[in-house]
């Protein structure tokens, strides 16, 4: 997805899109301050009136509807994960670089995703748990007895990177520049981002670099019970990882490990605190968590855009892709699809109970590139909110939060609360 602000000036955006509703009747426009702020009511327009929909913008394919999103995002022959970011990917290509799982097709996918796949399967991440509540202990404690403060801050944004941050073996003293590149990098995924954005991402990527080399170094002479340790066996064996794959690897656990938590966290706070009968709901029952974290991660999705590239001519809802062309996939919009979801635009913290076997949201994926760290997400959120509902149960909103200018990472940029 090209950087869309630097290379369409307003005035041809409103072109294309005014021929793009001419054409279909909807237009999908991710530059739109009110689609970035609350993305359901284009979601709803994509659905019922063009579910394939050809972006005049994007000059690529929209999926809206869940059955069509899952297909592709499990059809690794005909659709390709390589080139989803092209431009970006290769504006920040150095030689020292070399693609992440997220985006390489098999066998290379399979090869570096087997490496740190143990790490975050649940018994591992069961293994975790204890390190994960204190964490969220201590940020709790922090907050002492202030009586309004930002969530954000005080706990979604440090408890992930403090996480991930521990199992990669990054020192506590480096955790906030940690944070600092993290989201730098982070912002290169997203079609918004701007030339300042586009360097400082560029330098973050460099800081990143030269910071774990010689951590590398270090944990080959003496090795540490932590994933670095684990990256640099599997190094030293070879054909199995290059040295650019263990920095690359290491770059998209540290980004992937912190920032989509923190949304998770942040969204499914705000989803609570606008509904005080789901709240109260969450507060009571302790024990039925692992429901309304699913329903969290259903109801307003961490990461609401994927995207893959048609490997050769197909079909997809009964429209005709070609070869080369791009697919973004909606999986925001998949997830309140009211043809998979009754009643998909309640938000209900006892849908997604495990009894009922309703996992089917489209938050982590699907297929082979399915998120590797799915796991220790549902653990972090598990364990933060009862802890938070616990500390502070008459908590409440103080002021209607604003959605970072993102279209794939959705999050909040602050999130103030009485208690």
């Amino acid at each position: 997805m090209p950087i869309l602000r630097t290379l369409i000036r307003p005035v041809a955006i409103r072109v294309l899109a005014f021929n793009e509703r001419r054409k279909s009747g909807v237009v999908w426009n991710p530059l739109s301050s009110g689609y970035q702020q609350d993305p359901v009511p284009t979601y709803t327009a994509l659905r019922e009136g063009d579910p394939i929909h050809y972006s005049e913008i994007l000059r690529g394919w929209v999926v809206s509807r869940y059955e069509d999103i899952d297909a592709v995002l499990r059809d690794h022959k005909r659709f390709s994960n390589a080139s989803r970011l092209p431009e970006n990917a290769e504006a920040m290509a150095d030689a020292h670089f070399a693609p992440s799982m997220l985006l390489v097709d098999q066998p290379d996918h399979t090869r570096l995703r087997s490496l740190v796949n143990h790490a975050f399967t649940p018994k591992a991440v069961e293994a975790i748990r204890p390190r994960i509540e204190a964490f969220t202990d201590d940020l709790i404690a922090a907050v002492g007895d202030a009586k309004r403060f930002d969530l954000m801050q005080a706990i979604a944004v440090p408890l992930p990177v403090a996480v991930i941050s521990d199992m990669i073996g990054i020192p506590q003293s480096d955790r906030a520049r940690f944070k600092v590149w993290s989201d730098a990098v982070a912002k290169s995924i997203e079609p918004t981002m701007s030339p300042h954005e586009l360097t400082e991402a560029t330098r973050a990527r460099e800081a990143l670099r030269d910071y774990f080399g010689p951590l590398i170094e270090e944990r080959r002479e003496h090795p540490q019970d932590d994933l670095i340790t684990a990256l640099v066996r599997a190094e030293d064996q070879g054909d199995r990882l290059s040295h650019a794959e263990v920095i690359s690897t290491l770059n998209l656990l540290l980004i992937a490990g912190n920032e989509t938590t923190t949304n998770l966290i942040g969204n499914g706070m705000l989803a609570l605190l606008r509904r005080p009968a789901a709240l109260a709901h969450v507060a009571q029952h302790p024990e039925a968590i692992e429901a309304a974290v699913e329903e969290m991660l259903r109801f307003d999705s961490p990461v609401q855009v994927n995207g893959r590239t048609a490997l050769e001519d197909l079909e997809i809802g009964g429209q005709l892709i070609t070869k080369g062309q791009r697919v973004v996939l909606l999986q925001g919009a998949g997830n309140h699809d009211p043809h998979h979801f009754e009643a998909s635009e309640d938000f209900d913290p006892s849908r997604g109970d495990p009894t009922k076997g309703d996992k089917s949201h489209l938050a982590f994926g699907r297929g082979i590139h399915h998120c590797l760290g799915a796991p220790l997400a549902r653990m972090e959120a598990q364990i933060v909110f009862p802890r938070i509902l616990a500390r502070w149960p008459a908590i409440r909103l103080a002021a209607e939060p604003r959605f970072r200018d993102n279209v794939v990472l959705r999050g909040v940029t602050t999130l103030d609360v009485t208690v």
